[in-house]
């Protein structure tokens, strides 16, 4: 299996193995990640009586068995101080043991999302560095990350930022075309932002690509409507009113009929 240790990637230190017993994976979860969450809301207390402090020693009971939902779970909750304290360290750590024992799971399974996101949170942490976990700034390994989790997982998200990676010299060095082809990927995978940088790459036209102002304002298009109240919306919503403003009435009544419909063809998963 491969991992993405440095000699030894995490060091967390796991509370003791308690007796409340957790077995619990909900049968209608339509992803790991939703898994997780629903696993935390049967144990919380609103659902059964269980404490705030037997839901943490349950998930750590959990993630000590190898259930990755239970690492993710403790890994957002460290994350964000959400029920314990907030703590970077140990939410890298949970990220990374979910990376390391699950780097060549099924791409399809029922816990890739998880897995994908994992290597994506873990590729943030080492972009920034974290010294308080011994972990060191270092792009390559970021990027390398990243891009197994676009690649080998398929996943939008990780896409989307590939892409972003290709319009930046600091990064990947700019490739527009490269970019295009990272944005599409997760565009067709209804990823709205992927749908809008897109959406402008070919309105606009690049090198290696000629201005495609029809189905650059479709993907504009299609990515306002998906990300409509989401905080995404307002830079692509400009991007679109940009693009609109350029556009020949014959260009936008096109580039709408095209978006209607087609548009549940790329409405995600």
């Amino acid at each position: 299996m491969r991992t993405i240790r440095d000699n030894s990637l995490i060091s967390v230190a796991m509370a003791s193995l308690l007796t409340l017993s957790v077995s619990i994976l909900p049968v209608h979860a339509q992803t790991a990640a939703d898994a997780a969450l629903n696993m935390a809301n049967m144990l919380d207390g609103a659902g059964g009586g269980i404490s705030s402090g037997e839901l943490l020693a349950a998930l750590q009971n959990a993630a000590e068995a190898g259930q990755p939902m239970a690492m993710w779970q403790l890994g957002t909750m460290y994350e964000n101080g959400e029920g314990v304290a907030r703590d970077p360290a140990k939410a890298f750590g949970y990220f990374a043991q979910i990376a390391n024992q699950h780097a060549d799971a099924a791409p399809k399974g029922v816990e890739a999302d998880i897995v994908a996101r994992s290597f994506v949170k873990v590729g943030d942490y080492y972009k920034q560095g974290l010294p308080d976990a011994g972990i060191p700034a270092d792009a390559n390994r970021s990027h390398a990350l990243l891009l197994h989790a676009a690649t080998y997982f398929g996943d939008a998200d990780a896409q989307y930022r590939v892409g972003l990676l290709y319009l930046r010299e600091d990064e990947l060095g700019v490739n527009p075309l490269q970019s295009a082809r990272w944005f599409s990927l997760a565009a067709r995978k209804g990823h709205c932002p992927a749908q809008a940088q897109l959406g402008e790459l070919l309105f606009n036209g690049v090198e290696g690509i000629a201005a495609q102002p029809v189905e650059g304002l479709m993907w504009l298009t299609l990515a306002q409507e998906r990300c409509l109240g989401t905080a995404d919306a307002g830079w692509i919503d400009e991007k679109r009113n940009h693009a609109l403003s350029l556009a020949a009435p014959d260009v936008q009544s096109e580039a709408a009929a095209l978006a209607l419909s087609i548009a549940p063809q790329f409405a995600g998963f």
